[in-house]
């Protein structure tokens, strides 16, 4: 009798091949780099083959490694094809939409009623999370990101670029006080994302440039943080309308200016490659798409 195929060991050398090193491979099998590098050297010796050369720089595959690596990494990608197949088989139709926290409360999950009455046979599973979704490992059919519509070897379908409005706390603006022109929010302390570039921009687009004081203030990754801070008036945001809506007709914040601006990035719905020949995955897309020209046009 043969000896069983040393399964893990062949999937830590596909995932140290494609990532390029042990910490990655290690990060991505949710695993230790101490085990990665013992599976990859019992593979080595079970085969009798260098599979990688241990350079200054790292790791580099062997003329071996690299005729290896593509077909080993072909069978693994058609196991998980099949495996995703047989749980599609074994239950009702549904799909999983990953999208980042806000984006999902916000937007998302408040239209998803008019998704249910038009395919009432699809089940959705939601994934909040601002963590960039592994289209080809993790169970996710459906990505809802914000930037610039680049992710390579993906399709993607632009649904809208949101407008980005000044928003802050009714309790921030003393009695009387307004603000005339986009300058005198400089007055307050700024709100930021994560990378401090829409107030540059947004004052840039109205006639206020370089100014210092458009760098200045708290930083945030998450809008919903910026919006919490908002509320809590620690200053002013610029935000998607779409998320200050709410707050502002419940009286949280106010649009201190009315000087809406688009922003850089739009919102993308991002499937793997023939993802759109499953019937749930394009309801969906059909679905969403309706929803951001209805949006548009609003």
């Amino acid at each position: 009798m043969s000896a069983p195929l040393p399964l893990l060991a062949l999937r830590a050398f596909v995932e140290v091949a494609q990532r390029g090193t042990i910490k990655a491979a290690a990060d991505s099998l949710h695993v230790t780099p101490g085990a990665i590098s013992q599976q990859v050297r019992l593979l080595e010796s079970r085969t009798g083959v260098m599979l990688f050369k241990r350079e200054r720089q790292g790791l580099r595959l062997t003329e071996p490694g690299a005729k290896a690596y593509p077909p080993l990494r072909q069978a693994f990608d058609q196991i998980e094809k099949t495996m995703a197949q047989l749980a599609n088989s074994a239950s009702p139709l549904s799909l999983t939409v990953s999208t980042v926290a806000t984006f999902a409360a916000s937007w998302l999950v408040p239209r998803l009623g008019r998704f249910n009455e038009r395919h009432p046979d699809i089940e959705i599973r939601i994934e909040a999370t601002s963590a960039l979704a592994d289209m080809r490992r993790q169970r996710v059919d459906v990505a809802l990101r914000h930037g610039l519509g680049d992710y390579p070897g993906l399709d993607t379908i632009r649904l809208m670029a949101p407008v980005l409005v000044p928003v802050a706390s009714p309790s921030l603006l003393g009695p009387g006080d307004t603000l005339d022109a986009p300058e005198d929010c400089l007055r307050y302390p700024l709100l930021h994302d994560s990378d401090r570039a829409d107030w540059p921009l947004w004052l840039s687009a109205h006639g206020v440039a370089d100014d210092p004081r458009a760098a200045r203030g708290s930083s945030f990754d998450d809008d919903f943080l910026l919006i919490r801070a908002a509320q809590a008036g620690q200053g002013i945001a610029l935000v998607p309308i779409e998320y200050a809506r709410e707050d502002i007709a419940d009286g949280r914040l106010v649009q201190v200016l009315d000087k809406p601006w688009p922003a850089r990035f739009a919102y993308y719905a991002v499937t793997r490659p023939g993802a759109l020949a499953r019937a749930e995955v394009k309801a969906f897309i059909d679905w969403i798409t309706d929803e951001a020209l209805r949006e548009a046009r609003a």
